[in-house]
């Protein structure tokens, strides 16, 4: 199979034939049809998150066809079309995963990260941490659903019942979130980076009742923020935003350092919180709500072996949506 392989973090990726992969008794092997390009796929690249499995193949929005099954696989047929999220694997026993706190399981295995995902022809999953996907969306429609979708999702359940939502950073997954808030009726402040007049006129094309720069004034205040964007410069400026008994949720999985605030922007039971990975849980309840709320994703469409392209068009902000490499869409 073709593939996209990182050798060492820092360096771009490099085109390879590899043997195509054989799955055991929990696995199925899947023929890729798209796969979404996510900032972790970056933060893995660039050495913010360490210690992947080296050589790696990136790439945890995987949508595929099932074209191989282990010995114990009953959850899925043939030809079936599935999808493959960041959480890979867990320990199914430890106090997290018998809790429903999954996520958090410390021998928790992932998707692109320390197993290998789908910038390639054809990828392993285990078939307990798939999922089946909607009819209403295509391969490449799909594929940011599993993880700027589910994060996303499991974030905006984070800030509670808010009204007054604010989402920092407008990119794959917010566009994505932003139209299950205002389907659920919020009001939706959109910010992005100062002067980015296109990222504001698309939240305002998805139902954001107001979109600025991160350094304006929502018009009224927030009940919660969301940030999405790896940025700490972003986290004093949501508190401020904030209204008392508010929550702003930090929803990366790496963000550069936060810079210290006056206790007072805290003060007031304000809550601050992370977002950490996601449970099949939250993609069963996400799945089930993305085509009632009528969520529709904008991607862009890149082969395979441009995969570099993809990942630099993401590193300089010049995504409208989300970038998705695709195979051989049905």
């Amino acid at each position: 199979m073709k593939a996209m392989i990182l050798s060492a973090q820092g360096d771009p990726l490099r085109r390879a034939d590899l043997p195509r992969p054989s799955p055991d008794a929990e696995q199925i092997l899947l023929e890729v049809r798209a796969c979404g390009v996510c900032r972790t796929d970056l933060h893995v690249m660039d050495g913010d998150l360490e210690q992947p499995k080296l050589p790696l193949i990136l790439g945890h929005e995987i949508v595929g066809i099932v074209v191989e099954k282990g010995a114990r696989v009953e959850r899925f047929s043939l030809g079936q079309r599935v999808g493959v999220p960041w959480l890979g694997r867990t320990c199914g026993h430890c106090r997290h995963c018998t809790s429903g706190a999954e996520n958090l399981c410390d021998a928790a295995e992932f998707t692109g990260y320390t197993l290998d995902g789908g910038y390639a022809e054809f990828a392993l999953a285990d078939q307990r941490y798939c999922f089946s996907l909607p009819d209403e969306y295509s391969d490449a429609e799909a594929a940011p659903l599993l993880c700027a979708g589910l994060i996303g999702y499991r974030s905006l359940v984070a800030a509670g019942d808010a009204r007054c939502l604010g989402i920092y950073g407008f990119g794959a997954a917010a566009h994505i979130i932003a139209q299950v808030a205002c389907w659920q009726k919020r009001q939706v402040f959109a910010f992005t980076k100062p002067g980015d007049v296109n990222g504001q006129d698309f939240a305002r094309q998805l139902g954001a009742a107001w979109a600025g720069g991160a350094d304006a004034a929502p018009p009224e205040e927030l009940d919660a923020a969301i940030i999405f964007a790896p940025v700490g410069d972003l986290v004093p400026q949501a508190l401020r935003r904030t209204r008392k008994g508010g929550t702003v949720v930090c929803a990366g999985i790496h963000m550069s350092d936060i810079p210290a605030f006056p206790y007072s922007i805290l003060w007031g039971e304000r809550c601050l919180r992370s977002i950490a990975n996601l449970t099949r849980h939250d993609g069963e309840e996400f799945f089930a709500i993305a085509p009632r709320a009528g969520v529709r994703t904008e991607v862009e469409k890149f082969p395979l072996s441009s995969a570099n392209e993809a990942l630099d068009r993401l590193r300089s902000g010049q995504l409208r949506g989300a970038a998705v490499l695709v195979t051989g869409e049905g």
